[in-house]
C-alpha cells in the first residue's frame, strides 16, 4: 500500500520564481532613521526600545521609528511596507518568540529587504524550525535572522536592558556592511 503526501506549502514554492537577496547596506547607522517594528508580543516593543536606545548612544544623529505590526502572525499589510520605505532607511523587526510570529517576522524581513530596506530580525532560540522554514518557504534557506534566549515574554525591566545590550550588537552588524556576516546560529 503506497500513500500520497500532499506539500501544503506547494503554491508557495510555484509562486517563488525570483530569489530574494539582501537590499544594499549603509557603512553606519550615523544619521539614519532605524524603525523599530514591534509585533504586539509581550515585551517586544520593551527590547526593541532598548535595542533602539543603544544604537542611539553609538550613532549620531539617529532618529528611532517605532511602528507596530497589529497581527502578529500575518504578513506585513501593504500600508506598513509603504510607511517603512518611505520612513526608515533600515529596520529592526522583533520579537519572534512563538511558531507563527517567528515565521511571520522572518517573512517581514524577507519582504523588506526585496524591497532595499536593510532589516535585522530578532527571534528566539526555541523557534528556528518554523524561523528557517520560513526562510526556505521564502526562496532564501540561509536569510540570517538573529537568534536570543527563549523567551522574552517573561523578562524583568533589567533582563531587558541585558538582552537590549547583547542583541544591539548583532543588530548592528546584521545592518550594516556585509549582510552575510552574521548568520543565524
Amino acid at each position: 500500500m503506497t500513500a500520497e503526501i500532499i506539500d501544503p506549502t506547494q503554491h508557495f514554492h510555484a509562486s517563488s520564481a525570483v530569489t530574494p537577496t539582501d537590499a544594499a547596506r549603509p557603512e553606519t547607522l550615523a544619521g539614519l532613521r532605524i524603525g523599530l517594528l514591534g509585533n504586539t508580543k509581550r515585551n517586544a516593543d520593551s527590547i526593541l526600545d532598548a535595542i533602539g536606545s543603544r544604537l542611539a548612544d553609538r550613532h549620531t544623529e539617529v532618529a528611532l521609528i517605532p511602528r507596530t505590526k497589529t497581527q502578529f502572525a500575518m504578513p506585513l499589510p501593504v500600508e506598513l511596507v509603504e510607511e517603512l520605505i518611505r520612513d526608515c532607511d533600515v529596520v529592526v523587526i522583533g520579537v519572534g518568540d512563538c511558531g507563527s510570529c517567528s515565521a511571520s517576522a522572518v517573512a517581514d524581513a524577507i519582504t523588506l529587504e526585496n524591497v532595499g530596506l536593510p532589516t535585522a530580525v530578532i527571534c528566539t532560540d526555541a523557534f528556528v524550525q518554523p524561523s528557517s522554514a520560513m526562510a526556505g518557504l521564502k526562496g532564501a534557506p540561509d536569510f540570517p535572522y538573529l537568534l536570543t534566549a527563549h523567551p522574552i515574554a517573561n523578562l524583568t525591566a533589567e533582563g531587558i536592558e541585558e538582552r537590549g545590550e547583547q542583541l544591539a550588537t548583532q543588530v548592528e552588524a546584521r545592518l550594516v556592511g556585509s549582510a552575510r556576516a552574521v548568520a543565524a546560529a
